[in-house]
Formats: structure tokens, C-alpha cells, sequence
């Protein structure tokens, strides 16, 4: 296992979670964004709740999610409100 494990609000299994969506470094999970890479581990997991999505958010911004801003838990919190009535 790699450098994602060096990120803030990442362990082993939500490392392993972004390997098996084919996020491998830093720098992917980057690019890809928190919402993009929380949509592939929701497809895989089930169980992934907002607070995997806040996790994602706050490792790419490198601080831990509980620090994240209002407005960008905000934002998130609606993107997983859609997310949550496309699939019900």
C-alpha cells in the first residue's frame, strides 16, 4: 500500500477502496475529485455514507474532514442528497 495512506482521513480501507476504483496516488485522487471518487466506492460499497464523502474532501484538501469549511460541507451534503434520491 502506498502514499494515499499518508493523507489525512485515509486508512487502509477506504485505501484500498480508492485502489479498487483504479485511484492509486495522491495526485489521481486530485484530479479526480472527492464526489467522482466517492461515486466509484459507493458503486463497489454500499456502506459508504457522507462521511467517507467528507473524508475524501478533506484528504485532498489535506486537513481532516471535520475542519472542513460550512460551505463545502454544504455542497457536498447536497450532491449526497442527490445522490442518494438518483439511486432510490
Amino acid at each position: 500500500m502506498g502514499a494515499l495512506l499518508s493523507l489525512p482521513n485515509i486508512g487502509k480501507i477506504v485505501e484500498g477502496q480508492l485502489t479498487d476504483v483504479g485511484i492509486e496516488t495522491v495526485e489521481q485522487l486530485k484530479a479526480v475529485g472527492a464526489k467522482e471518487a466517492w461515486s466509484r466506492i459507493k458503486a463497489i460499497d454500499d456502506s459508504a455514507c457522507i462521511n467517507r464523502l467528507y473524508a475524501l474532501e478533506g484528504a485532498i484538501q489535506g486537513i481532516r474532514w471535520h475542519a472542513l469549511s460550512e460551505e463545502k460541507k454544504a455542497e457536498l451534503k447536497e450532491f449526497y442528497s442527490q445522490s442518494k434520491s438518483r439511486r432510490g
